[in-house]
């Protein structure tokens, strides 16, 4: 197996993570891997009529930090114009509230930072 197969299989694995985590708490998947011109949404979330847009970073140990510390500002602005991309484009409801969150999976382990951005 390729290292590329195997970091897509890792990202794809924290994700999945990341999304029960969220449908536990009473949250359902709108999206994963959403892409338009601009880039790609991890999961689009909702819950009532907010809508949560969830960066997912996932590491296999932390030797090179963080998830959370890969999410700087360029990448914050652009996690901000694809969730207004897909609120416009793609929402089957109008949001009352939008929230960007960032999920660092690290060996298993997750945790959310909520309104990241």
């Amino acid at each position: 197996m390729s290292r590329r197969h195997d970091h897509l299989r890792l990202g794809a694995h924290g994700e999945a993570l990341v999304a029960r985590r969220y449908e536990l708490d009473g949250y359902r998947v709108l999206a994963r891997n959403w892409r338009c011109p601009v880039g790609e949404l991890d999961l689009v979330l909702a819950r009532g009529a907010e809508v949560v847009v969830c960066e997912v970073k996932t590491r296999s140990s932390a030797r090179f930090g963080s998830g959370l510390e890969a999410v700087g500002p360029a990448k914050q602005r652009r996690l901000r114009r694809l969730a207004a991309i897909w609120v416009a484009t793609e929402s089957p409801f109008r949001p009352t509230s939008v929230r960007i969150d960032v999920a660092a999976v690290t060996g298993g382990r997750v945790e959310v930072v909520q309104g990241a951005c």
